[in-house]
């Protein structure tokens, strides 16, 4: 599937976009690779560090995903999208509820139209945890987004294969609490929003692996949820800055105290895999046959949630974490 593929990564200049095309150019051999967004700043620092010159199959192309003409133009030849463009911040989302619509869930039919028409083989589209029982518009959007690309399997009628991945906060990615707290330690108080908040967490390294994963080989109708561990947002202020004192500033709106990937409404359609749950389209949609079909189902009234994992980073952990990732001398 990217051996020789012509593969497109939109909002391909953000965190996950710089670990997904590092990843694919040091283990597969794409005949293509195309960078889309449209921020021209950004393309060009990418430009800096993933050169053209260095690496023939590269492709920097300046489009958003609002504009269905320029994702069509985009997608001409294309093997495979990775879709991660997104409007993502909360609060932004809640003060500009259109532009967050017009990028998430047109953006999504676009993307959707376009491949069909092109002829894709496969679309992996990223999601969040803020998709399920959304509180704020950038989870209902993303929610909104989820359900056109599991449906786009059926209504489409064509060859492409839609499948999305969902999953919890990403370690140290641009807006994450981490560089946020890195700055605050300096400041030398940290702003904890609620001492009981949890989050799921994974590294870059592994959301790269999922989505690539399921580019390899999801069905089409999946949407592919991660075992990943959770952390308690006081037990990660003492690994960053042990001592440190904190000051409790109360959550925003639209946050919730724990987070959940898949409903107990969903439990009835839910297989586990070993490695990731899978959410099964409900058969009502289209007919799944993929191979997931036949794995062992949670059982019903399952939920996954931040606040009742049962996988755990202690603080130890959490700090090895930083320290990796450079955050802790």
């Amino acid at each position: 599937m990217l051996n020789n593929a012509s593969i497109l990564i939109t909002g391909g200049t953000g965190s996950f976009g710089n670990a997904c095309v590092e990843a694919i150019l040091n283990n597969y051999k794409p005949r293509r690779l195309i960078i889309f967004s449209r921020d021209e700043l950004k393309q060009f620092e990418m430009n800096q560090r993933f050169s053209t010159a260095d690496y023939d199959c590269l492709r920097y192309f300046i489009g958003d995903v609002r504009d269905k003409e320029r994702v069509s133009i985009a997608l001409k030849d294309v093997d495979v999208v990775i879709h991660a463009a997104a409007m993502k911040h909360v609060p932004a989302s809640e003060y500009n509820p259109t532009e967050a619509i017009k990028t998430n869930i047109v953006g999504a039919t676009n993307i959707i139209d376009a491949a069909s028409e092109r002829g894709v083989s496969r679309v992996v589209a990223l999601s969040t945890d803020k998709a399920v029982n959304p509180v704020n518009l950038y989870g209902a959007t993303k929610l909104c987004s989820d359900k056109l690309f599991v449906a786009a399997n059926a209504y489409t009628g064509c060859k492409t294969k839609f499948s999305v991945v969902r999953y919890g906060n990403v370690m140290g990615s641009r807006g994450s609490v981490i560089p946020f707290f890195a700055k605050k330690k300096a400041e030398g108080v940290l702003p904890i929003t609620d001492p009981r908040m949890t989050r799921f967490w994974i590294s870059l390294e592994d959301g790269v692996e999922l989505v690539l994963n399921t580019v390899k080989n999801a069905f089409g109708g999946e949407i592919m949820v991660p075992k990943i561990p959770s952390m308690n947002i006081m037990d990660l202020a003492e690994a960053m800055a042990p001592g440190c004192p904190t000051k409790i500033v109360g959550i925003r709106a639209g946050e919730k105290i724990h987070e959940c990937m898949i409903p107990a409404e969903d439990s009835r359609h839910t297989v586990d895999i070993g490695q990731y749950y899978v959410i099964l389209p409900d058969t009502e949609i289209f007919n799944y046959q993929g191979d997931a079909k036949n794995a062992p189902r949670v059982s019903e009234g399952f939920e996954y949630d931040s606040g009742t994992n049962d996988w755990w980073l202690t603080i130890e952990e959490m700090r090895t974490l930083l320290t990796t990732m450079g955050y802790i001398k």
